[in-house]
C-alpha cells in the first residue's frame, strides 16, 4: 500500500522545550525548577512567516548544567491516528544554567530570517495549529496516544500539547499557536504540569546555547541577483557523506546547468556542475526545490542559485535527498549543451549492497561508491545518469513507475525477474524508472520485457523504493509476450488444494475483480479441490457497521466461478469479531475455505467460532478436531489485531485432511532494504514468530495424536523462506516448505520493488508421502493483475503408502499458457 504526502501538504512549525529534571511517574512530573519545554512554533516557513524553519527550545531554571546526552524531542500529530508515529530528534550536550537550547526542525517555502544557529537539528514538518512535543530521555520512539498513556512512560521528561492537541499536560493544551504565533513558557519559566496554564501564544523567539537571537549567522538575507558564481559548488554542497556539512546553511549564486524540471509533485529542479571535482564521493548534481511555484527555468538554461541547504527525508527511516530551498536563481544564458551522463550498468555497479552501522544510521559514513551500490547512487544523487536495453523486473504500476535491472545476471527468475534470494544477497542492480514528463508516462511493462534503447534523466530518491531515474528520455519497450500459466489438473486420485490471495475482496467490488479472480481458479489453478482464500472482507467492505459476514461475498465468487467454467463450490469459514482481526478498518478480513462437494468432504463439527480454540483429538481411528471449521489460540496475545489461522477437516478418498489456512501479520514497518538504518530493522517479524510458533504448536497436537496425520499449512505467511518465521513455522521439522522443493530460479510468487520473493507458502506434514507442487504465475509479474499475489496449489496422493521411500515433487514442467 502506498501513502503520499506532498511537502507542500505538511505545515513546518517550531518548538521551544523548557526540561524537567525528573522523570514523570503516574501523573506527569512534579514541577520543575530545573528543565522544561519553553516554547513551541509549528509555523516555520508558512505563507506569512517570518521564520523559514520549525525549531524546539529547551530552557534551564535550575543552578547546574543538565546533561542532554542521549535524550530526544520527539512530535506528535494533533490527533494522532492509529497509524501516526513519534518523530524523534535526537540531542547532545547540555543546556546551561538559565541557557536555552535550540532544536531546528523542518524548512518551509516561506520566510526571510533563518533561525541562530541550532544546538540540535531534527527533520520533523510540524503542524502550526497542534501537536504534542516531548522530551524524552533516552531516543526510542514514544508509544503513546493519549495524555493518560503518556503520563505513565517514566521516559518523557517534559511535555507540551497545542492547539487541539490530544496528548497534553494538566486541563488542555496550550491555546494561540498558529503560522505566525509560538506558544512560549513565561519568563519564570514555572510549570505547573498544566499546559493551558503554563504557556501562552507568543512572537516566536527562539534563542540557541550560544544566546543568538534568529539570523545569528545563518540568515541569508537578500543574495540579489549575483552576475557572478559564488565561493560554493555543488560538490561542496554534496559533500562525502549523506548528509550535507552545508545542511541548514545559506548559500550565494551556486553555479549549475538546468538537466531537469519538475513541475508535480514535489516541484523544482535538478542542476549540475560542468566543472567537476576529482573525488567520486561528491555529487555534481542537486535538486533545487521550489514548493508550490512552478520552476521558472528550462533545461539547459545555465543559472545562479541562492538559497538554504537542507536535508529532505521523505520519511523517517529513509535516506535524506540533499536540497537547496526558498531558491534565488538567476538565468545567465540558454541552450547550453548538458553534461554526458554517466553510464550504469553491470561494470559500474558494485555487487555489494550498502555498508552495515550495525543497525544505526549510514549516514555519516564516508561514500564508498566503488564497494557499494547505495554508496555509487547516493554519489550520483541529482547527476544525470544513463541506462540501455535494461529488462523488467517489476511490472509497471498505477503510479507510473516499472523496476528495471541493470545488472541482468543478478539472480534471474526463468521468467525474467530477479529474485531476492537471501538478507544479504541484494540485487544491487534494481533501479526505479519514471518520466519527468506527464504527456509521456512509463510504457505498461510486464516482468522479463525490455526497455530497448537509451534511458535518461537524473538519478532521485524517494521513499517508495529508494534510488530512481527520473527519465527525460525513454527507451521504446520491446514486448516478451509474458504469459500467464495454467496448471495441470489433477488426476482422479490427488487432492488439490491450494492458496490464493485475493486483495481484500468483498460483495461491493466491480464484477471485473470476481471475474477475473474466478478464471485464475476455474482456468489457471484447474479448479483445485480445496481453496484456502486470504483476504475475503465482510459484505460491504470497509463500510464499519458492525457486519461480519461473507455470505454475499462468497455467494458472487462462487457463482462467477461457475461462469468461468469451474465447480459450484462450497465454503466454510468462522467469522471474526467486529473489528478485530485488522486489514482494513470495517472490513473484517478473514480466511475462507472452499471446496468442490462433488471431489471432498467436509466434516463438520459445530461449536467452532471466533473465540473457541480449536484442538486435537486422539481417538481409535486417529487425530480428529474438537470442532471444524475453528481457529488456532484466538485468544492469543500473538493473534491480537490480526487474522486467525482457520483449520478444517476434510475427507478424500475415505482419508482425512486437515488444512490451516493463514494470513500472517504484514511486514508494514519494517525499516527499507534503501534506508538509512543499516542492517535494516524488521520489527513486524516479532509477532509473525509468536504466530508461526502458535501454528508449529498445533501441528504438533495433531502429529502427537496421529504422527501420520495429512496436515496442509498454506496461505500468506507474509515472509520469505529463510526468515525466521518459517523456522519457527516448521521446528521439529513437523512441515515441509515446498517452494524449497522448487528450482531456485522458481521460488517466487510476489514482486515487491522489483524483487521477485515468496510471501505465500504451503507446507505439508510427514505424512504427506507424494505431492506435486506449483506456484502459478497470473499476477505478480503483470502490470494487470487482479491481486499482488499469484496463487500456489499442491496436489497430493492421499493413498501413498504410510512406509517405504515416499517423494514429492516440485517443478515446472507441467504449465500450460494461456
Amino acid at each position: 500500500m502506498r501513502i503520499s504526502t506532498t511537502r507542500s501538504a505538511l505545515l513546518a512549525g517550531a518548538v521551544a522545550v523548557t526540561l524537567s529534571a525528573t522523570a514523570l511517574p503516574a501523573a506527569f512530573a512534579a514541577p520543575s525548577a530545573t528543565a522544561v519545554i519553553s516554547e513551541v512554533y509549528g509555523g516555520g516557513g508558512n505563507s506569512g512567516a517570518t521564520l523559514t524553519r520549525d525549531f524546539v527550545e529547551l530552557a534551564n531554571a535550575g543552578s547546574a548544567a543538565y546533561d542532554l546526552s542521549g535524550f530526544s524531542v520527539q512530535y506528535l500529530p494533533g490527533a494522532p491516528s492509529a497509524g501516526s508515529l513519534w518523530q524523534v530528534s535526537a540531542l547532545t550536550g547540555s543546556v546551561a544554567p538559565g541557557g536555552r537550547y535550540l532544536v531546528a526542525q523542518a524548512a518551509g517555502t516561506g520566510g526571510t530570517v533563518a533561525l541562530p544557529a541550532p544546538d540540535a537539528t531534527g527533520t520533523v514538518a510540524m503542524s502550526a495549529t497542534a501537536g504534542t512535543v516531548a522530551l524524552v530521555s533516552g531516543t526510542t520512539p514514544l508509544t503513546c496516544k493519549t495524555a493518560a498513556d503518556c503520563a505513565a512512560d517514566t521516559r518523557v521528561v517534559d511535555l507540551v500539547g497545542y492547539g487541539t492537541a490530544v496528548v497534553r499536560e494538566g486541563s488542555g493544551p496550550a491555546k494561540g499557536a498558529s503560522a505566525t504565533a509560538s506558544v512560549a513558557r513565561a519568563a519564570s519559566l514555572a510549570d505547573t504540569d498544566d499546559n493551558a496554564a503554563d504557556l501562552a501564544a507568543a512572537t516566536p523567539s527562539p534563542v540557541n546555547a550560544a544566546g543568538e537571537t534568529s539570523g545569528g549567522g545563518e540568515d541569508p538575507g537578500d543574495p540579489g541577483n549575483p552576475t557572478e558564481p559564488g565561493t560554493v559548488r555543488i560538490h561542496d554542497i554534496q559533500g562525502t557523506t549523506r548528509v550535507s556539512p552545508l545542511d541548514g546553511k545559506a548559500v550565494t549564486g551556486v553555479p549549475g546547468v538546468v538537466t531537469a524540471v519538475r513541475t508535480s509533485g514535489s516541484r523544482g529542479f535538478w542542476i549540475q556542475d560542468t566543472a567537476p571535482d576529482a573525488d567520486p564521493r561528491t555529487g555534481e548534481g542537486v535538486f533545487v526545490y521550489t514548493g508550490s511555484a512552478a520552476p521558472a527555468v528550462k533545461v539547459g538554461d545555465s543559472v545562479l542559485v541562492s538559497g538554504t541547504v537542507d536535508e529532505y527525508y521523505p520519511s523517517a527511516t529513509t535516506q535524506s535527498v540533499t536540497e537547496i530551498t526558498a531558491p534565488k536563481v538567476t538565468v545567465v544564458s540558454s541552450g547550453n549543451a548538458l553534461p554526458a551522463p554517466v553510464v550504469l550498468d553491470a561494470k559500474a555497479v558494485p555487487s555489494k549492497y550498502v555498508p552495515s552501522a550495525g543497525g544505526g544510521s549510514i549516514d555519516a559514513l564516508p561514500l564508498e561508491p566503488s564497494t557499494y551500490a547505495l554508496d555509487l547512487y547516493e554519489s550520483l544523487e541529482g547527476t544525470r545518469v544513463q541506462i540501455a536495453d535494461t529488462r523488467v523486473t517489476g511490472a509497471t504500476t498505477a503510479y507510473h513507475e516499472v523496476w528495471v535491472t541493470v545488472a541482468p545476471k543478478q539472480n534471474p527468475t526463468r521468467r525474467g525477474g530477479t529474485l531476492y534470494a537471501s538478507y544479504t544477497d541484494q540485487n544491487t542492480g534494481r533501479i526505479k524508472v519514471l518520466s519527468l514528463d506527464p504527456a509521456a508516462p512509463v510504457p505498461t511493462a510486464n516482468v522479463g520485457d525490455v526497455l530497448s534503447g537509451t534511458t535518461s534523466g537524473v538519478l532521485d530518491y524517494d521513499s517508495y523504493g529508494g534510488y530512481n531515474l527520473q527519465a527525460t528520455a525513454l527507451g521504446t519497450l520491446t514486448d516478451h509476450h509474458l504469459r500467464r500459466e495454467v496448471t495441470r489438473k489433477q488426476k482422479g486420485k490427488e487432492l488439490a488444494v491450494a492458496t490464493y490471495n485475493v486483495e481484500n475482496l468483498d460483495a461491493l467490488d466491480d464484477q471485473t475483480k470476481f471475474d477475473t479472480l474466478a478464471e485464475g481458479v476455474a482456468v489457471n489453478l484447474s479448479s483445485p479441490d480445496i481453496v484456502s482464500l486470504e483476504e475475503i472482507q465482510d459484505d460491504n467492505g470497509a463500510v464499519n457497521d458492525g457486519t461480519v459476514g461473507s455470505e454475499a461475498t462468497l455467494k458472487r465468487f462462487t457463482d462467477a466461478i461457475v461462469a468461468a467454467g469451474g465447480p459450484r463450490y462450497s465454503w466454510r469459514y468462522v467469522a471474526p469479531q467486529d473489528g478485530k482481526d485488522g486489514g482494513e478498518p470495517g472490513g473484517n478480513i478473514r480466511n475462507v475455505f472452499l471446496y468442490n462437494p462433488e471431489r471432498v468432504g467436509f466434516v463438520d463439527r459445530p461449536g467452532g467460532d471466533a473465540t473457541t480454540p480449536v484442538a486435537a483429538v486422539k481417538t481409535k481411528k486417529g487425530v480428529t478436531l474438537s470442532v471444524s471449521p475453528g481457529r488456532i489460540a484466538p485468544a492469543s496475545a500473538a493473534w491480537d489485531d490480526s487474522r486467525k489461522p482457520l483449520v478444517g477437516e476434510f475427507r478424500f478418498h475415505g482419508k482425512s485432511v486437515f488444512v490451516v489456512g493463514n494470513h500472517f501479520a504484514s511486514k508494514g514497518g519494517d525499516q527499507p532494504l534503501h534506508g538509512r538504518y543499516q542492517e535494516p530493522v524488521r520489527s513486524s517479524e516479532t509477532k509473525r514468530v509468536q504466530q508461526a510458533k502458535e501454528v508449529n504448536t498445533f501441528v504438533k497436537s495433531l502429529l502427537a495424536a496421529d504422527k501420520s496425520a495429512r496436515v496442509v499449512v498454506l496461505g500468506d505467511l507474509n515472509d520469505f523462506a529463510f526468515s525466521p518465521t518459517v523456522g519457527a513455522l516448521t521446528d521439529g521439522k513437523v512441515l515441509k516448505p515446498l517452494i524449497t522443493t522448487l528450482p531456485k530460479n522458481e521460488q517466487y510468487s510476489y514482486v515487491y520493488e522489483g524483487n521477485s520473493q515468496t510471501l505465500d507458502h504451503i507446507l505439508t506434514s510427514p505424512g504427506v508421502r507424494r505431492f506435486d507442487y506449483d506456484v502459478v504465475h497470473i499476477n505478480a509479474e503483470f502490470a494487470d493483475q487482479a491481486s499482488d499475489h499469484d496463487p500456489q496449489i499442491v496436489r497430493v496422493d492421499v493413498n501413498a503408502p504410510d512406509h517405504g521411500h515416499g517423494h514429492g515433487h516440485g517443478g515446472h514442467g507441467h504449465h500450460g499458457h494461456h
